[in-house]
């Protein structure tokens, strides 16, 4: 989105106590109001029904207004004006202009940004966070502070290391992503109430959206931004990677819009593309909400892109596509022009707004009262909860990867190590730990403060002057020192939001400025072990760190949020037993060479030199792989059950005969499978048990990761990946104990391939599980009936 400029952000204290009695007016149907009797108000009727009422009763030029983010009220019926964009990516932000920080509501809790959660594998963590955010979000709408819509989660796949918004997503895995997707939404909806059309409960306590649809993922780079790209993407880069965690979004987290991006696909601005929103996110996913344009998007592709000729055809474009809500003022001041010159119709205005009406029904603003409402009670008391502030803690707790440990030297002892040096830019980290669409945090602890808890002296040195590290003036001599006369050093580098943010993407995987000549010096004259910790939200080039023997071990942080630093001296002391894994690819330097973020294609062309991305079809050298990370302890695998072979029944008319069995040759390789469309998915699951023993003597958390790989020739006919993850969870074991970890793997979704066209299949013969040092073999067959 174009930001507008954010303040300063403050050291805030927990909000106090306060009545918990909803402030805020109502914002329609108030008692005594003068719609009160009309059948729109009527709790009785279905929301369909309510919504089409009140949209007969608009007069066109009242419906254009509710086009738009600040869609105007309606006094004569007793609608109030509503701004649509609120932001909640990893708690309540003043990103957007739907919320306001002050008063009784002076800040949110500010959990780690998106990369560092997904870090966890931890889906039941990712929807706790959702409801937290969905308790202070709903709180502070009824203080008059905030919206209910709230333009979270950002889903994108995290496929270049370069990009500045990667930090935003849940990594570079289809499946992560769409897991993550489904469990923050589930988290922020909350839904209640009766059923839906498709089965989805009609009531939410806040209305989710997924963005930024679709194979968005470049913001500016070497002269290209996103304003003006065409992201050219095969059918089966689409359905396999950019669409899986929208598809999840909708589907299985039933979020309640969708936000279309401002790059072009395929010579299509996403927001003008029928086949992209009426066609899938609204007919195949059957999306029950609004579609919203990324801000100014419309006006993007008319005045940027140059798609259409004249300002009316873009609305046309726009409406015709369906689209419903415009973040910016364009429909609101073409289409009138649009229906006079006969490109729009009325009725295309009106199905735009009967979407985007029914979502506020749904969230209850056409319920009158506040108060009498299921959340009416939540108020200033209900935001920066110590609940909520624990929670923060222990998702950052969770999200730490540890990257290095040799010779076992973390955790560091404090009866040991009583003085540490703690040294570096990051050592007062404040800001810099909450990442990008942020709000104001509850307050910080800093990775000075959090480490000073533990030690009797923490030498403090900055090491540089900022976060660039740039010219001959950085302290480094004064940190070096530092690092002499303590028991043990904690190095604290990484990025920030000058380095990788919204329209900034990197040029270089490698520290800023002067940070790596800082960290070899001091690990030279260092006396005691060394330890770097990194905040970052894209991977970074540490070779030089992991070939130091003085480094003792190294901790990726992510962007840790408001409790960042207590986290990670918990981490290092031993307090907490860190299990993240990384959710992307940490690439070397030198890949950016073979890579231009203006090729989208994911899958690897070696006659060009192309090496691909992420580990899904990336072969190549890397820094750390996709799902590295350590721990203080040792867990094995044992499979307890798994099954060898399973059928797969045929739907309907498929069934009758063996056609449906589809037979690929390539390069004299027969390779057998069958359309996902015409295989009985329903309860086709393959049932995975697996023992986790901790071997070691510290308790901890494990992530358990299930990859697939299908046969051979399969994979070399439609250019499937070499292996995927198909299923994970995590589960805590105590030393020396097991845990039974259960799933199942829906081999319609984890088990099949997207043909070059696009075309989901699921391969006949054997699929190769991978779970940690375990292999199993599981053979798919095609039960044929009738024949």
């Amino acid at each position: 989105m174009r930001r507008h400029r954010l303040l300063p952000l403050l050291v805030l204290a927990v909000a106090s106590a306060a009545a918990s009695v909803a402030a805020r007016a109502p914002f329609a149907c108030a008692p005594g109001g003068p719609a009160t009797s009309l059948p729109f108000c009527r709790q009785s009727l279905p929301l369909r029904a309510r919504a089409r009422d009140l949209v007969a009763r608009l007069t066109r030029a009242e419906k254009v207004r509710l086009l738009v983010n600040n869609a105007a009220g309606v006094p004569r019926l007793g609608v109030a004006g509503y701004e649509w964009w609120s932001e909640a990516l990893h708690g309540v932000s003043d990103t957007g202009p739907g919320v306001r920080f002050g008063g009784a509501f002076p800040g949110a809790t500010a959990f780690p940004q998106v990369i560092g959660t997904a870090a966890s594998f931890n889906a039941s963590l990712w929807e706790l966070i959702g409801r937290a955010v969905s308790d202070e979000g709903r709180a502070m709408y009824n203080g008059g502070q905030a919206g209910l819509t709230f333009w979270s989660p950002n889903v994108n796949i995290f496929r270049d290391p370069r990009w500045g918004r990667g930090q935003e997503t849940p990594g570079e895995d289809p499946a992560v992503s769409g897991r993550y997707a489904a469990a923050y939404v589930r988290g922020l909806q909350q839904p209640y109430g009766g059923r839906g059309h498709h089965g989805g409960h009609t009531r939410l306590k806040t209305a989710a959206c997924c963005k930024h649809f679709t194979a968005y993922d470049l913001d500016s780079w070497s002269g290209t931004d996103r304003f003006h790209f065409n992201a050219v993407v095969t059918p089966q880069d689409l359905e396999d990677t950019f669409n899986v965690p929208f598809r999840s979004c909708v589907v299985d987290g039933r979020a309640a819009s969708v936000m279309c991006s401002y790059n072009q696909v395929n010579g299509v601005p996403t927001c003008a593309d029928e086949s992209f929103l009426r066609g899938t996110i609204r007919g195949k996913w059957q999306l029950e909400g609004y579609i919203v344009s990324d801000c100014d998007s419309v006006d993007v592709f008319f005045r940027d892109q140059h798609y259409t000729r004249t300002h009316e055809d873009a609305v046309a474009a726009t409406l015709r596509a369906g689209l419903d809500l415009d973040c910016g003022p364009f429909l609101a001041q073409y289409t009138e022009g649009a229906v006079a010159q006969r490109k729009v119709s009325d009725a295309d205005i009106d199905a735009a707004v009967t979407n985007t009406v029914i979502v506020q029904m749904r969230l209850g603003m056409y319920d009158g009262d506040l108060a009498t409402q299921p959340f009416g009670h939540l108020g200033p008391q209900h935001v920066c909860t110590r609940a909520h502030q624990d929670l923060a803690l222990e998702a950052a707790r969770q999200s730490v990867v540890l990257l290095k440990n040799d010779g076992a030297a973390l955790p560091l002892a404090p009866a040991t190590h009583r003085t540490v040096a703690v040294v570096g830019p990051h050592a007062e980290a404040t800001v810099a730990m909450i990442g990008n669409y942020a709000g104001k945090p509850c307050g910080y602890t800093t990775p000075l403060q959090g480490i000073g808890r533990y030690v009797k002296t923490a030498l403090h040195q900055a090491g540089c002057t900022d976060v660039a590290c740039q010219g001959g003036n950085q302290p480094i001599a004064a940190a070096v020192d530092a690092a002499r006369r303590a028991d043990a050093t904690v190095v604290l580098v990484g990025l920030d939001q000058k380095i990788e943010a919204e329209g900034l993407d990197r040029t270089s995987l490698l520290l800023p400025g002067r940070q790596a000549e800082l960290v070899s010096a001091v690990a030279k004259a260092a006396k005691g072990p060394v330890i770097l910790v990194l905040m970052s939200g894209g991977p970074v080039d540490i070779a030089f760190a992991q070939s130091d023997r003085k480094i003792a071990g190294i901790l990726w942080a992510g962007y840790p949020g408001q409790a960042g630093g207590q986290a990670i001296a918990d981490v290092i002391f031993g307090h907490h037993n860190p299990g993240g894994k990384l959710p992307v690819t940490w690439y070397p330097q030198d890949y950016l060479q073979k890579a231009p973020m203006t090729n989208m294609a994911m899958r690897a062309d070696p006659a060009k030199g192309y090496p691909g991305r992420t580990y899904r079809f990336y072969t190549g050298p890397t820094i750390h792989p996709f799902g590295h990370g350590l721990s203080y302890t040792k867990f094995t695998h044992t499979l307890a059950h798994a099954p060898a072979q399973l059928s797969v029944r045929l739907t309907g008319h498929h069934a009758a005969t063996a056609s449906s069995l589809n037979t690929t040759t390539h390069l004299g390789r027969a390779a057998a499978d069958v359309r996902v469309s015409h295989a009985r998915c329903e309860g086709l699951s393959i049932p995975v048990h697996v023992d986790v023993k901790n071997v070691g003597d510290r308790d901890g958390a494990h992530t358990v990761l299930v990859y697939a790989s299908p046969p051979a020739a399969a994979a070399a006919a439609h250019g499937a990946p070499a292996r995927q993850l198909v299923a994970f969870e995590k589960v805590h074991v105590p030393a020396g104990g097991v845990a039974r970890v259960k799933m199942g793997l829906d081999v319609c979704n984890g088990l099949s391939i997207a043909d070059r066209d696009g075309v989901r299949r699921i391969p006949v013969g054997e699929h190769s599980l991978t779970i940690g040092e375990l292999t199993h073999s599981v053979t798919l067959g095609v039960e044929q009936l009738g024949v």
